[in-house]
């Protein structure tokens, strides 16, 4: 990236200052939350207030307005309504995803309901694509393919950050969304380094929908209970004692879904944050941690031995798959990002807990799905009137409710949101922040791949030295220097 932009460097620095407060003048501040082990409750979130009237929508858009109850409730607010002089769309407006699962789909049909209601002469292309991964890899090569052949979506999903400016920004695919920022009031109302992730030689490219959380331990609490456990381990010392018990009774700790590269990588990720901390880790990304330190070396070990306490078909089972596991009792806990409850929900598992992935206490490792403007779409008025519901208060709200994650304004109201929410927001606001690597946030796409393939082949023949060897060429490739 060019000095004008935000450089990796740039982020982890922003990063670097310990908190959000480094992303934030003023955090978030909901109420304050229970103990970070506790799963929501099977009742209700709290309700609007009697004033808030239930959302109306048209025939077309009922389903999106009231989704299936999540967690025992569904979000409730007023009806959007468009601001003076709105230009409505017409025409067809097609959105790429990879959000196929539950909450996840329940979240997406949030959006499309505001934006049906503004603009109820548009059609709604969702053409969301399904497997290769939560990080939505098949609808990733779909996507390339149109883009690259000047068939571009309206808008699609993407990583903030590194996901979108590398693949598609540099290659002069996308527009600059500064003008957007301005006349919306988003770079009053996002967090300055956030819109900084999202810019590139000092304009923003995409719209933040979210942030999310993705080093979490998530637990089947009747399961930890019937080994004698009652709070989630901190360690992996701990974890593992908690897996020799599970192994007693012919029980897989840890849920693995690893018939293509990525999910191990994710779970990998948070080991490294563990036994790096948050300045180690981050400094894999800017050469002052090097690839060949012990410390990596120690986090690949744990990482070859986690794998011992995992459903022995890791190798045939898919990533969206991986929930099932645990909401069958198959396996005793999954670590994954907080899209997590929003899927657990939906399928009516609320006996769950959740905790930082061991060793992660104080660190949030972080991460945003956002979405841009493509270069010479069909309908852009539709594009933009889609981007304006994107970043919303309104959307944001409803959406995250569903999605488990957190709005990525900091005006956003938590009354109505679950213990988990108000936990993340809190840890968000505290917490020292480090950037995820299968997410997109951390650095380059060619590393990532690079490093999603090295840990794939550590999980299949657990051969540590060789995985370090091929993350320290990575890192070399991806030019990683202080």
């Amino acid at each position: 990236m060019q000095a004008a932009g935000l450089t990796k460097r740039r982020f982890l620095r922003l990063a670097a200052l310990g908190t959000a407060s480094a992303f934030v003048a003023a955090a978030c501040s909901p109420a304050a939350p229970p103990a970070a082990t506790q799963a929501p409750a099977a009742a209700k979130p709290t309700e609007a207030p009697a004033a808030a009237a239930k959302p109306t929508q048209p025939a077309a858009a009922a389903a999106g307005a009231t989704p299936t109850p999540i967690g025992g409730g569904k979000f409730t607010a007023p009806a959007v309504t468009a601001p003076a002089g709105y230009k409505q769309a017409t025409g067809k407006l097609e959105i790429f995803s990879w959000w196929t699962s539950g909450g996840e789909v329940e979240a997406l049909d949030y959006l499309y309901a505001d934006y049906r209601t503004l603009n109820p002469q548009s059609e709604v292309i969702n053409s969301a694509i399904t497997g290769g991964t939560a990080s939505g890899g098949n609808m990733k090569a779909v996507l390339q393919t149109r883009m690259m052949g000047g068939d571009a979506p309206e808008s699609f999903q993407i990583h903030l950050g590194h996901e979108l400016i590398d693949n598609h920004v540099i290659a002069g695919r996308m527009e600059p969304l500064d003008e957007l920022y301005a006349s919306e009031g988003w770079d009053k109302v996002f967090p300055k380094g956030l819109i900084e992730i999202a810019s590139y030689q000092g304009k923003p490219w995409s719209v933040p929908v979210n942030i999310h959380r993705a080093n979490v331990l998530w637990y089947n609490k009747q399961m930890f209970a019937d080994v004698g456990v009652t709070e989630a381990p901190k360690t992996w010392d701990a974890f593992f004692d908690v897996g020799e018990k599970l192994k007693a009774k012919g029980q897989p700790l840890i849920g693995v879904a690893e018939s293509s590269p990525g999910f191990w990588a994710h779970v990998t990720e948070t080991i490294l944050i563990s036994q790096l901390g948050a300045d180690g880790y981050r400094g894999l990304f800017t050469g002052t941690t090097k690839w060949d330190d012990k410390r990596v070396a120690d986090a690949l070990n744990i990482s070859a031995k986690a794998l011992d306490y995992a459903n022995k078909d890791f190798t045939s089972v898919s990533w969206g798959d991986i929930n099932d596991l645990m909401v069958g009792g198959k396996v005793a806990s999954i670590i994954q990002g907080d899209w997590t409850p929003g899927v657990l929900w939906s399928k009516g598992f609320n006996d769950f807990g959740w905790a930082p992935a061991p060793g992660n206490a104080g660190i949030y490792d972080m991460l945003s799905d956002s979405f841009g403007l493509p270069m010479g779409v069909k309908n852009r008025d539709a594009a933009i009137n889609w981007l304006k519901v994107c970043g919303s208060k309104h959307a944001q709200e409803g959406f995250n409710f569903y999605k488990g994650s957190i709005p990525a304004r900091t005006d956003a109201d938590f009354s109505q949101y679950t213990p988990y929410h108000k936990d993340a927001a809190k840890d968000w606001s505290t917490n020292q922040l480090v950037p995820s690597i299968v997410h997109g946030a951390a650095a380059k796409d060619s590393f990532n791949v690079d490093y999603q393939t090295a840990i794939n082949v550590l999980a299949t023949k657990k051969d540590v030295a060789a995985a370090q060897s091929a993350l320290v060429k990575a890192a070399k490739d991806a030019d990683f220097r202080a």
